[in-house]
Parts: structure tokens; sequence; C-alpha cells
């Protein structure tokens, strides 16, 4: 009698030692959870490095040579009557937005250095001379305000004095080594500006491994959060810088007052105007405290100006970035404030945008 085949082995009769395929669900959650801490890995690497004003302008860079391509595209379509354009008009608008993108800071550049080599070139020095006036001003509180006013101050307005000149003098202080810094500042400003173009114009792939889609998920949201945050508070400070200088180079003049330091004043509001909130007040207070070097009426009426504006600002600055980003003050408050004192000035700016990325992460993962 001929014997019965053994059955075929199946997988409740192999080896338990055998190795076990990972589940792919295991595998994909520690995909995103590696995305996640490479993205933080390297925002922390931008901060501690400063490295900020690059990866701003390679944000800005990557926006500008986009949008700039959708222009171009639309004029192609124009002269093609209406036609789509081909892929060589394509490729064509890409290269001239990057190009353009590229090559127009060079140009301001090499016209700020003709016409205003020394204030660019002497741009921290100059604002250690602003702060130290500033300290001489306030320590000459008493002497700028009138009299039936100052007498009215109290007895320990004297030590306050001192205690804002001394730190407005430490400030200045911590400029008069800034020099190499702002250079390198500019430096890694415009490398950024590059890679933004270059990154805007690469061909598309096709074909991603799974953590290269995942970091294009994360990217792909802090450019989301950018374009939100920064470049709405970019049109608000050009807004806000304008109007300032109008004020200071033509009303003020109407009634024969002028401030010193008119220049930096005005490039420093649109600096503190790229930091929401804080940036207003500190601007307030530096401009207010140069006119009142001038007189108590230059004093009174940059401050009566500066809080119309900037009230302006503020609601405008509320309604549509806090709309963007379901952000409340008090969160963009206490997040700039512990981002300051983390990691000094640079997380002020910093502060807005991460944490309106970390909040489109917590909501894209339905967690808030």
């Amino acid at each position: 009698m001929a014997q019965r085949p053994s059955p075929a082995p199946n997988a409740a009769t192999q080896p338990e030692h055998a190795p076990a395929t990972p589940p792919p669900r295991t595998l994909s959650q520690g995909i995103v959870v590696a995305s996640y801490l490479l993205m933080a890995a390297a925002l922390l690497l931008v901060m501690w490095r400063g490295l900020l004003p690059g990866l701003l302008c390679v944000c800005l860079g990557f926006l500008l040579t986009r949008a700039l391509t959708g222009w171009f595209a639309q004029g192609l379509r124009r002269l093609q009557r209406h036609n789509a354009p081909t892929a060589p008009s394509l490729r064509a608008a890409q290269i001239a937005a990057a190009a353009l993108v590229m090559l127009l800071p060079l140009a301001l550049l090499a016209a700020g250095l003709t016409h205003s080599r020394g204030y660019l070139v002497t741009a921290p020095q100059q604002y250690q001379e602003l702060l130290n006036y500033m300290a001489r001003t306030v320590l000459e509180l008493r002497l700028k305000l009138p009299v039936d006013v100052a007498s009215h101050l109290p007895e320990g307005a004297a030590e306050i004095q001192r205690i804002i000149a001394n730190y407005l003098g430490a400030k200045a202080g911590s400029l008069a080594m800034a020099g190499r810094a702002w250079l390198a500042g500019l430096l890694f400003a415009y490398v950024g500006l590059l890679i933004g173009a270059l990154a805007a114009v690469r061909p598309p792939v096709l074909a991603q491994a799974p953590l290269a889609q995942q970091l294009k998920t994360r990217i792909t949201l802090f450019g989301e959060a950018f374009r939100q945050i920064v470049a709405a508070q970019f049109w608000i400070a050009a807004f806000n810088t304008l109007l300032t200088a109008l004020f200071l180079l033509f009303v003020l003049p109407l009634w024969d007052l002028r401030l010193p330091y008119t220049p930096m004043l005005i490039t420093f509001t649109f600096v503190a105007g790229l930091v929401p909130i804080v940036g207003n007040l500190v601007c307030n207070v530096v401009i207010t405290i140069v006119g009142l070097s001038v007189s108590p009426l230059a004093a009174a009426a940059c401050l009566g100006f500066l809080i119309l504006i900037h009230k302006a600002e503020y609601v405008i600055n509320a309604k549509v970035v806090g709309r963007r980003t379901q952000m409340g003050v008090w969160e963009l408050l206490s997040v700039m404030f512990v981002a300051e004192a983390v990691f000094g000035p640079a997380g002020l700016v910093a502060a807005p945008l991460f944490y309106a990325y970390l909040k489109k992460e917590l909501v894209a993962a339905q967690l808030v």
C-alpha cells in the first residue's frame, strides 16, 4: 500500500525562530517619527548656529521664484493666444524667474554701495551711536521735560533712568562687536536666497522613498506657515515703514522738527515690524525717546502718530495672521517670551513661524 505524501509545511508548522517581517504599519509610523525628529533637529541646528536669516531667505527665494514663474507663464499664455505654454516655454519662465531672484539682490547691493556705502558697511556702529544717544537722553530726562512736569517725577525715577541707560549702554557695547556677524548674516541670507530659487525650479521627482515623502510633507507645511506668517508680516512691516518714513521725512519738518538718526530709525522700523506685537512696542519706545531728545512736542507727536498706525497694524495683524494660523495673542506672546529667553533676539523672529508650523503639524495629525 503506497504511503500518503506528507502535507506541505505551512506557516503553522514553520519553526518559531524564523524571522518575522515587521508589519507595514509599524514601518510607516517609524518613518513618520523619523521625519519629525529630523525636522526638529534641523530647526534647532538653524537656531543654534545662527542660520535663521538663511532659512528665511530660502523660503522667501522659493516663494518669489514660484510667484514670478506664474506671472511669466501667464504672459507667455497671452502671447500664445490663450493656449497653454509648452514645456520649453515653462522652463524658460522658471529660469527667468530664478535669474531675477538671484540677480536682483546683487543689483540692489551694488546700488546701495554706490549711494549709501557708509550706511551699509557701518550699520552696527551707527546703531551703537543711536543706543548711546538714547542712553544720554534717558539720563537727561528731567532736563528735557518742562519744569512743572519734571517736578512731579518721583524720587526713584533717577535710579530707573540709570538702570535704563545702563541697559542701553550694554546693548550698544554688544553692537560694537557685531560687524562681522552683520556681514555673515547678509552672506547667509543671500546663499539662502540662491538655494530657495534653485529648489523652486528643480524638476519634480515622481518616485520617492517613504522617508523622502514624509520630509516633503514636513517642508510643505513649514512653507505654508512661512507664507502665512512671514509674508503677511512683511507687507505689514513695509506699510508701517512707509508711513513712518513719510512722517519723519515730511510731516515733522513741516513743524520745524527733525529727528536725528532718521535713516536708521526708518530701517529699524522695518526690521522691528517683522516681529509681531513686540516689534511695534520696541519701535514706539525708540522713536519716542529720540523725539524727546529734540523736544517734548516732538516726542508727543511721535508717540501719537506711532500709536495710531501701530494700532491699525495690530488690528490687521490680529485679523489676518491670527485668523489664518488660529493663534491667540496670549499664545504668541508666551512663545516669543520663551524663545527670546532661549535664543535671544533671533528667537523673537523665529517664534511666530516655528509655532505656526507646530500648530499645522498638530492639526494635520488631528491632535488639536
